[in-house]
């Protein structure tokens, strides 16, 4: 090979590799978006369809609602004990039984103390008698003011002291405070009871009481008459109960504030002691739209949603209110009958051909 051809060939292959680099920068036609052209110009090209479900727009009630659990506590409960000390000498209860208020439960020994009250008796009728004798002496001038003064004075201390017996009997019998349900005894007949004996407890769980502990950021929203509903092991229905009272003050401790709710618990069924599922209501909005979270679409700050509006998928600002766990209140931007998209939300775009495939 010459000179010249080998020169040549060198200038060839240079020229080459310029006008490559040269081709290679510079602007190619994008298939893609060339397609995208003809779909805006009417070309032949479609859009993707994309196959969604929706939902009718329509009022309805929303309700922001806390979970926590929580304890059935009885309406009143105390156990009951003799005011004083004695022999057990009769038991008038039986365990487990319905009792009324002021019913006779049991007593210890009073024998002495009714002795005592028959001596006070029989010297009653004596007082009355000196009494009246010595007032019709002084209304005949008979016998000094004095002397008047002095048998009413020993009449009302004997009738003071009858009073006291009486009282005394009174502490040797056991009533019941209130009406409701008699537990295991806990003496029998003959042992010594004082005050500090236990004989049995009685309490009452119609209607019970509901207790349980929320956040501190929900104090404020729970108040008396707030609706609740909570579930028990073994029963498929929910019981409504509402609240009535609350702590003055957070507990340091948890960051809690305790409530109590009421139950009506009318027919006995639930017991105290019962742990309890509680769903509470904290906000009721009887009149609202509301619409699942799942088809808002959070975007520059914003909150939309996509109707379906002929065919297309088309967007709409929000302004919403109450937000539960599954829903949102829409307070602006939709009115009732429209057609709210509620899945695929993430590939929606304004104008996109949606097909719907389940209306709810």
């Amino acid at each position: 090979m010459n000179k010249k051809v080998k020169w040549g060939l060198i200038v060839f292959i240079v020229v080459a590799l310029v006008c490559w680099g040269v081709y290679s920068q510079m602007p190619k036609q994008n298939e893609e978006l060339s397609q995208a052209d003809k779909v805006d110009k009417g070309g032949e090209s479609k859009k993707k369809t994309l196959n969604v479900n929706a939902l009718r727009v329509k009022k309805g009630e929303i309700t922001d609602e806390i979970m926590v659990t929580g304890t059935l506590l009885p309406d009143e409960e105390v156990d009951l004990s003799f005011e004083t000390s004695g022999q057990v000498v009769e038991i008038m209860f039986k365990e487990g039984a319905h009792v009324k208020r002021g019913q006779l439960l049991a007593r210890v020994n009073d024998k002495k103390l009714k002795a005592e009250l028959q001596r006070l008796l029989a010297q009653l009728k004596l007082a009355n008698d000196r009494v009246y004798r010595q007032r019709t002496l002084l209304q005949h001038d008979a016998v000094s003011q004095e002397a008047y003064e002095q048998v009413k004075t020993e009449l009302a201390t004997l009738q003071a002291d009858i009073d006291v017996v009486k009282a005394q009997i009174e502490m040797t019998e056991l009533r019941a405070p209130f009406d409701g349900v008699i537990g295991l005894r806990q003496i029998s007949v003959g042992a010594y009871a004082s005050p500090t004996t236990v004989v049995t407890k009685l309490t009452r769980f119609v209607p019970l009481k509901v207790e349980f502990a929320v956040p501190e950021r929900y104090a404020r929203d729970i108040k008396p008459g707030t609706a609740l509903d909570f579930t028990v092991d073994g029963f498929l229905e929910t019981f409504p109960a509402k609240v009535y009272a609350k702590e003055a003050e957070i507990d340091v401790a948890t960051r809690t504030l305790t409530v109590r709710a009421l139950y009506a618990n009318k027919n006995a069924l639930l017991t105290p002691g019962r742990y309890a599922s509680i769903n509470l209501k904290k906000e009721e909005i009887k009149d609202a739209i509301a619409i699942p979270a799942e088809a808002v679409v959070p975007e520059m700050g914003k909150d939309k949603v996509f109707l379906y509006k002929s065919g297309k998928a088309q967007p709409v600002e929000l302004k919403l209110g109450l937000r539960t766990e599954s829903q949102v209140q829409v307070l602006k931007g939709l009115n009732v009958g429209d057609t709210l998209i509620t899945s695929g939300t993430l590939q929606l775009r304004t104008g996109l051909p949606v097909v719907l495939d389940k209306v709810e």
